[in-house]
């Protein structure tokens, strides 16, 4: 299995913003640091707003953080909702399964078994257990010259 560019950009931008949580972030900075295209990057912040991970505004003073606590952030979490398919092979997806021998495969059966265990140590984390040394990722980023925020709920 692999996940795609978008689940992995996801996860840059939360430590990002988990890294330096008094700071408003911004999709100029975050793609900056990580050497990222800004384009695709707003398209992934834009899913991230949607799912409830992080909060924009917009304007003067605007950018991003975090919409709850790094530690609420469940790495399987974000996967589910990143992640546009995560059936592993045809006969997970019973719109389009046009395998013959579904009917009598048990392959499907470890292939699930396998996913669910896979989800399952996702669900262990949160962003907040990647976060280890702050200072390190504050200074390997780049952060420091982003808007301080006055009010972090």
């Amino acid at each position: 299995m692999r996940l795609t560019m978008r689940t992995d950009y996801a996860f840059r931008v939360l430590i990002h913003l988990a890294a330096a949580p008094e700071r408003l972030g911004s999709i100029g900075g975050i793609a900056s640091a990580y050497k990222i295209s800004e384009n695709h990057l707003m398209k992934v912040v834009h899913s991230l707003v949607q799912n409830g991970f992080v909060e924009s505004s917009r304007g003067r003073g605007g950018g991003i953080r975090l919409a709850r606590s790094p530690s609420d952030i469940k790495v399987g979490d974000v996967v589910r909702n990143m992640e546009d398919d995560l059936a592993l092979v045809e006969c997970f997806d019973t719109k389009r399964n046009a395998c013959v021998i579904t009917p009598a495969c048990r392959l499907k059966f470890a292939l699930a078994e396998a996913m669910g265990a896979f989800m399952a140590v996702l669900d262990k984390y949160s962003i907040a257990d990647f976060l280890g040394r702050p200072d390190d990722l504050r200074s390997l980023l780049g952060i420091g010259s982003e808007r301080v925020v006055a009010n972090v709920t």
